[in-house]
């Protein structure tokens, strides 16, 4: 190799070292930080949150069936959304403590400490200023918005000072919000299933809380998962970080985005009610009831690809010393740095099934080459060989 191929290797091998630090690749979380405030605050929330559940679960002993299954299906259900996650974080990898701690924050601080006290301050003022009709019927959506929002948006403040080598970028903030989120509605469903189980005197516990389980599960992603992916995305590019530029207006906008989402869903009978009668206000609430979470996946899709660019755009330098030293195609680097249609493109390149499933299986190893070289900081060891091995040994492979 020539002294310019050296030098070029050593320069290509310093801006990828500067973008896996940048971008926060392969930084850890640590717990116990006895001298950040962040972390008192966090654990004094989130023990009174969860001390406030304790008292309320065993206040429902008695429908302890309903509660169990409860935790059982909606356990599921958060496995499932933790692996999704995982299948679609292709950049910097966020550490499961940081998911914990964010899901620990929205199930029991944000829930329990923050919004079911200020809900119900909230609710009590609009009744004394505008009566208790009004507050039964817009209270929900005049008091969630900003109780709950910004109870998990405390949570994002508090996660930036707890893990700044993490939370880098909105990307981090979209995550870790959904996180938040997803803690946030499995608790909430928990303690809906808790209440519904009485209401036949807790003779049928499980039937009388199927209909809560149904209507909790069908409008989970569509709700304060959400919500909190988007509004945590915005109050990251409201503050700005180290890598994250601050963006107020597109912040603030995002910001009232989710709340306006959010109030409507809660205020979806007050608004229906107060816009139709009849046969056309049951018709009405049907299509408001599935129409809502289709519009607010639709635009979640949006923020996330406006959130996750310049986590894309750190894979060019991450990837480009590889491209140098032969392990990769440019073909391949460019796939792995782009957007969805960059990859769809190089992965039905080529003639036939097996090319394309082929090219699949190249452009997954690229993404497992990334994250190892993003973990050890971009220098060589086992597991980095091992990655570069998998991406030459399935590009070699017959179609």
């Amino acid at each position: 190799m020539s002294t310019s191929s050296s030098v070029d290797l050593v320069a290509l091998d310093q801006e990828r070292s500067a973008a896996i630090a940048a971008y926060g690749w392969g930084a850890r979380v640590r717990f116990f930080q006895p001298r950040n405030l962040a972390f008192w605050v966090w654990g004094v929330f989130v023990v009174w949150g969860g001390w406030y559940n304790l008292q309320s679960t065993i206040a429902a002993r008695y429908y302890a069936p309903a509660i169990g299954l409860a935790l059982v299906v909606f356990a599921i259900y958060g496995a499932v959304f933790w692996w999704f996650t995982q299948h679609i974080d292709r950049y910097a990898s966020h550490p499961a403590l940081l998911r914990v701690m964010a899901f620990l924050w929205g199930g029991f601080a944000a829930t329990f400490a923050i919004a079911l006290p200020a809900n119900d301050a909230l609710l009590g003022i609009y009744a004394k200023l505008f009566g208790q009709p009004f507050a039964m019927d817009w209270g929900p959506a005049l008091a969630a918005p900003f109780t709950e929002e910004w109870g998990k948006g405390v949570g994002i403040v508090l996660l930036v000072a707890l893990a700044p080598g993490v939370m880098r970028t909105a990307y981090d903030g979209f995550v870790a919000g959904a996180f938040l989120g997803l803690g946030f509605q499995i608790l909430e469903d928990v303690l809906y299933v808790s209440q519904s189980a009485p209401t036949q005197f807790g003779a049928n516990q499980i039937e009388a809380s199927l209909s809560t389980f149904a209507v909790r599960m069908a409008s989970g992603i569509g709700s304060h998962i959400l919500f909190s992916a988007i509004f945590c995305t915005g109050l990251i590019y409201a503050l700005g970080l180290p890598e994250q530029p601050r963006r107020l207006g597109r912040g603030i906008g995002l910001i009232l985005l989710a709340m306006v989402l959010h109030g409507t869903w809660d205020g979806q009978a007050a608004i229906v009610a107060s816009l139709f009668s009849g046969t056309a206000a049951a018709v009405a609430q049907v299509v408001l009831m599935a129409g809502l979470p289709l519009i607010g996946i639709a635009i979640v899709i949006q923020v996330f690809r406006l959130a996750v660019s310049g986590e894309r755009a750190s894979l060019h330098p991450i990837l480009t010393p590889e491209v140098a030293r032969g392990v990769l195609t440019q073909a391949e680097a460019d796939a792995a740095a782009g957007d969805g249609k960059a990859r769809r493109r190089y992965r039905t390149s080529g003639h036939g099934l097996g090319r394309r499933r082929r090219n699949g299986q190249v452009l997954e190893a690229v993404f497992d080459l990334a994250h190892e070289l993003g973990r050890s900081g971009g220098d060589s060891d086992d597991r980095v060989e091992f990655a570069r091995a998998e991406v030459l040994r399935l590009r070699s492979r017959e179609s």
